[in-house]
């Protein structure tokens, strides 16, 4: 049973900033999401765009889907180029310069642009307050250059390059804690959100844009040519992810925690990898170990929630 703290959507607008006619994979959850996220703001908004999925589905010109002034940059330097835009926007500003106002700048990129390649860059934008949203969308690997493992792969996940054998399980590492490492910098709002849960998404999406200050929000975007998943289960696999604990949807707020769904009784983590060739070869055992462990970083969670801080 799922507990809904679900902010009141405003009316979804028929306008869409990133329209069809790009070339994501059939059932991409990530365009699903980015459409999602996009269509919760207005038209004064700014995308920087770190290499990726998101970047070679949506911007190769002539499909180019975006309609909303977008700049392609390297893995590495997302939040360091949206850094740069609202620090010009300020200087402008001083400068008696005639802009747009309350002109808004969203950075976003896939988790590896985020957690690997683009860390560094983004801990220093977030460190140095910077007035702007980033947005990861997890797909939970390199899956543009052929489904490679990132920090963000799952413990135990088969990819390209975490192959499964005689003594390989696939992902050797705990997925790495992202949404946390980006609380643990002070910032004003944190989120985690998924495209299965469309307005809880979008509400946070707004509200992130909305905060002063730098923002974070962190999307789970299900990936069926990576998974090894149905393209037709894309919003399952992302409910199931947020049932069983593996993904749980909250916020922190000026270093408050608050569950936005909170689950009563998870549901196995074996209905979760049900339908993903990148689980498949799993033990009873091996599931076991994932389960106790993701049981214990959902209680970690709840504990936090109730206190109320970090």
């Amino acid at each position: 049973m799922e507990k809904y703290a679900l902010y009141v959507p405003r009316l979804v607008k028929k306008e869409e900033n990133f329209t069809p006619g790009h070339r994501a994979c059939i059932g991409c959850g990530e365009a699903l999401a980015v459409r999602q996220s996009f269509k919760a703001l207005d038209n004064n908004v700014i995308v920087v765009n770190a290499t990726g999925c998101a970047e070679i589905f949506g911007g190769q010109f002539p499909n180019v889907a975006w309609q909303l002034p977008w700049i392609h940059t390297l893995f590495e330097n997302t939040a360091a180029v949206a850094s740069g835009i609202e620090a010009a926007y300020k200087a402008m500003r001083r400068k008696g310069v005639s802009l747009p106002q309350n002109t808004k700048v969203v950075a976003i990129g896939g988790d590896g642009g985020t957690s690997d390649i683009g860390l560094q860059a983004l801990s220093g934008a977030l460190e140095r307050g910077h007035d702007f949203t980033y947005i990861c969308f997890d797909n939970e690997g390199y899956m543009n250059t052929g489904t490679q493992r990132s920090s963000s792969t799952p413990f135990g996940a088969m990819t390209t390059t975490s192959p499964i054998g005689k003594k390989s399980i696939g992902q050797f590492s705990w997925k790495k804690n992202m949404p946390e490492i980006a609380a643990a910098h002070n910032i004003p709002y944190v989120a985690t959100a998924t495209h299965g849960y469309p307005f809880d998404l979008m509400a946070k999406v707004a509200k992130a844009v909305a905060t002063p200050g730098p923002a974070y929000v962190h999307v789970l975007a299900v990936c069926p040519n990576g998974w090894g998943s149905p393209n037709d289960m894309i919003n399952r696999h992302s409910r199931l992810a947020v049932q069983t604990g593996v993904f749980p949807l909250y916020e922190v707020e000026n270093g408050v925690y608050k569950m936005t769904i909170e689950v009563s009784q998870l549901r196995p983590i074996s209905e979760y990898f049900a339908g993903q060739r990148r689980f498949r070869h799993l033990s009873e055992d091996n599931v076991a170990k994932i389960q106790k462990r993701v049981e214990f970083e959902y209680q970690k969670l709840l504990e936090k929630t109730k206190h109320g801080r970090k």
